[in-house]
């Protein structure tokens, strides 16, 4: 009977206390490392806004060139 003591009581010990605690402490940990953008998506997220900044500079020169030869296109888009 003792030996069965000898393993019961710290077995229970661990699956009620030690394994809870742990499980918890590493899911956070994993929260707080998955909680930033990973190194791929920040790249992905710098050369989409580079390509914005891109496209907006090719509206902007499209409009000038557009102001230069015709001034009153954007009343002649309004009333369409």
């Amino acid at each position: 009977m003792s030996s069965l003591v000898f393993f019961f009581v710290p077995a229970v010990i661990f699956v009620g206390l030690v394994l809870p605690l742990w499980l918890v402490l590493h899911y956070i940990s994993k929260w707080r490392s998955a909680k930033g953008l990973s190194g791929e998506d920040k790249q992905a997220l710098e050369t989409a806004l580079a390509e914005v900044d891109h496209l907006e500079d090719r509206l902007r020169t499209l409009e000038t060139i557009l102001d230069a030869d015709h001034p009153n296109w954007r009343d002649e888009q309004a009333v369409k």
